[in-house]
């Protein structure tokens, strides 16, 4: 880029939203990023809020060290179009539909050789939205080796939607093995318990429960067909799977929500033998192990988010599947009216809240 194109583009500005805490939303002008070797600029279509950003960055600033948010563009759950490319890239060329998994990672650590860079312990890991600048902007600078083809039937906010939620439902589905075979219990029916809902039913099981402490999420989930059962998270909530799946509870569980009581839940509602995956973030859990994980014979299955591989196979099947995660979506945004997304995304009685372009 030559002297004169380079002062052109330093005219070029872009808003982002920026998180400053206190369940509060700013927005910054800067200007639109130039992608280096092996990056590409995408102008944004679909950027997604996650349970993550509010609970850690929208209410108060919970992250420490290299994991605190670093007062960047926020939003790591982005899917849009590439508008330009830096010199090194391979893949990838203007005009090609993306959605991104949001962690850029040392590129040489085992996890990250894995495809796991979510796990990448370098300093120069940076996560999309918290350390390095997100997708609630016009334009985001991205690392080519972090961009997943888009196919031409899903929509951006499809590809969005799998950056985080539905990539950390799949992972926990696949890793527990949910098949044809099983009952699928999820305890935590927002846009992740949701979307384990969704991928649960994709991948067989036959009978689906769900538990959530919000009426109206229940009916949600119901009114989207995701759900074959679905139970208030009560003192009778566990007698209800019972009885629902014969005395015996279900196969494989799932705790979405990252409560205490919906973990022992999704503990206590799972069968002999069976599988219970943890993903939800936060708080702990106590509970008598001997009764309820050894004897039992309970596998239980701590999952964090999902790979570049596993999210590329989700993205594959999707199409395949002419599945469409935008169905858990209820609403939508423009960038100007960030504020109001984050304030419905924090009430927690909604579906998937999206920002997306005008």
């Amino acid at each position: 880029m030559t002297q004169a194109e380079t002062m052109a583009r330093e005219l070029k500005t872009m808003t982002g939203v920026v998180l400053p805490g206190n369940s509060t939303v700013a927005f910054r002008e800067q200007a639109v990023p130039v992608p280096g070797h092996g990056q590409v600029l995408v102008r944004m279509k679909a950027s997604s809020i996650c349970g993550s950003d509010i609970r850690a960055i929208y209410r108060e600033h919970l992250g420490v060290g290299d994991e605190a948010y670093r007062g960047v563009i926020a939003g790591h759950e982005p899917a849009g179009q590439i508008v330009e490319v830096g010199p090194g890239c391979k893949q990838f060329g203007v005009g090609d539909r993306v959605v991104l998994y949001h962690i850029s990672g040392c590129g040489i650590c085992e996890d990250c050789k894995t495809g796991y860079m979510i796990s990448c312990h370098s300093q120069s890991r940076a996560a999309y939205g918290w350390q390095r600048d997100g997708g609630h902007a016009e334009y985001l600078l991205a690392e080519e080796n972090t961009c997943i083809r888009l196919p031409d039937n899903l929509t951006y906010e499809d590809g969005a939607l799998v950056a985080c939620g539905f990539g950390t439902a799949w992972e926990a589905l696949t890793r527990i093995g949910v098949n044809g075979r099983d009952r699928l219990l999820i305890t935590g029916l927002g846009p992740v318990g949701l979307a384990a809902a969704m991928l649960g039913k994709a991948l067989g099981a036959r009978h689906v429960i769900g538990v959530d402490t919000s009426a109206h999420r229940i009916d949600l989930a119901r009114t989207l067909g995701l759900v074959d059962d679905a139970f208030l998270s009560d003192a009778d909530a566990l007698g209800k799977i019972k009885d629902a799946t014969g005395g015996k509870g279900c196969e494989a569980s799932i705790d979405c929500s990252g409560a205490a009581p919906a973990r022992k839940l999704a503990l206590g509602g799972v069968r002999q033998w069976g599988r219970c995956a943890f993903v939800g973030e936060g708080s702990d859990v106590q509970f008598d192990v001997s009764p309820m994980l050894i004897h039992p014979q309970i596998t239980l299955f701590g999952s964090w988010v999902t790979s570049l591989g596993h999210m590329e196979d989700l993205v594959e099947r999707l199409s395949r599947w002419d599945l469409h995660p935008d169905k858990t979506v209820t609403h939508r945004f423009t960038l100007a009216q960030a504020a109001d997304a984050y304030q419905v995304a924090d009430a927690g009685q909604s579906g998937k809240v999206v920002i997306v372009s005008e």
